[in-house]
């Protein structure tokens, strides 16, 4: 900085001398790219002594005649990757397709790696040595993995590459920010078969498990179908059980009211006897005092004249010596008349007839 004062000074200061440093002295770094001033010594981060400065973003001033100024590009680059004859393991030749993206490592230290072993060579040659290196690492990778492996999973094959080409590429001061396996295929149709194979397993394993799923729909739709059933019935007997106790509550209800019609009416009936016969014995009453008088009391009349007759008659009788009485000692008292017995029940017939 005190050699541009004095350069300055010197130019005495005038637009002439601006416009100079301006057009030759001042440097404006890019987002995009790293400005490298060559010429003064500098320690890293890791107390390395190199001979440059870095300028990542912003601007600053080259030291006239002790520093000259590099630009070196950070932007990405695309690497298409195509590897040809490649045996696998087991001795099958691929041929493998990808796509690479690259870049110049922007941080320490990786950029040290980068300056040295990069600068000063244009873009096409940075490819170049990307694609031959991984294309190398790419031929290491396919000769430890069988072409089931390469074949079978192209994510796992793409990061057992990437990680086999890390620290290649890590040595050039290079990224790899992605690695995409586009195609894998042989020329001898060994790939083809295993295909063909992987299809009729998938082709297989698809009809089983439809199978299994048909299976197992059925299974489901038989277990739905019994539930719904078991719940129609349980549901049934509910109602049924319900339907049974409403009829027993109803009989229950009509039985008391029967009993109750039935008690009432032979209640009723029971008043109605008794008051028929209350006046069925009233009338039996009034029978029998009629009878008494209309038939009973002439009866007696008629029956005690006639006895009146048929005594007065026992003298005549006695007297005819049909008829023999005893007296009893004790039936006679005084004032009494005496107490006639028939003798013999013969005249008592012939005195009835008589």
């Amino acid at each position: 900085m005190e050699i541009i004062i004095a350069l300055l000074a010197a130019l005495g200061l005038g637009s002439g001398a601006t416009v100079f440093i301006i057009r030759n002295l001042y440097y404006i770094c890019q987002p995009s790219e790293v400005l490298i001033f060559a010429g003064s010594r500098r320690s890293t981060e890791n107390d390395r002594t190199v001979g440059y400065r870095l300028v990542k973003g912003g601007s600053s001033i080259r030291t006239p005649l002790l520093e000259q100024a590099f630009h070196m590009d950070l932007t990405n680059m695309i690497i298409e990757l195509k590897v040809a004859n490649a045996y696998s393991k087991g001795g099958i030749p691929l041929q493998v397709d990808g796509v690479a993206n690259i870049k110049i490592a922007g941080e320490e230290p990786t950029i040290h790696n980068a300056i040295e072993r990069l600068l000063g060579k244009t873009r096409q040659e940075i490819e170049r040595i990307a694609k031959d290196t991984l294309e190398g690492n790419l031929r290491g990778v396919l000769a430890s993995l069988t072409p089931e492996q390469v074949n079978g999973d192209k994510l796992a094959f793409a990061k057992s590459l990437l990680e086999e080409a890390e620290d290649d590429l890590q040595q050039l001061g290079l990224i790899l920010d992605t690695l995409q396996i586009q195609n894998i295929s042989d020329e001898v149709g060994y790939l083809d078969s295993i295909g063909r194979q992987q299809r009729a397993e998938l082709f297989r394993d698809s009809r089983v498990a439809e199978a299994q799923a048909k299976a197992d729909a059925a299974i489901r739709t038989a277990e739905n179908h019994k539930m719904t059933q078991l719940k129609k019935l349980e549901t049934e007997v509910e109602v049924s059980k319900a339907e049974a106790e409403r009829r027993v509550a109803d009989a229950m209800t009509k039985r008391a009211a029967v009993v109750a019609e039935s008690e009432s009416e032979t209640a009723a009936e029971v008043a109605r006897t008794q008051a028929e016969v209350s006046v069925q014995k009233e009338r039996i009453k009034q029978v029998e005092q009629q009878l008494q008088a209309d038939v009973v009391a002439p009866a007696e009349a008629e029956c005690k004249r006639r006895s009146l007759g048929r005594v007065g008659m026992l003298p005549k009788l006695l007297k005819m010596g049909k008829l023999k009485l005893k007296v009893h000692d004790g039936w006679l008292s005084p004032g009494k008349q005496p107490v006639l017995m028939l003798g013999k029940f013969s005249f008592i017939r012939s005195w009835k007839s008589y």
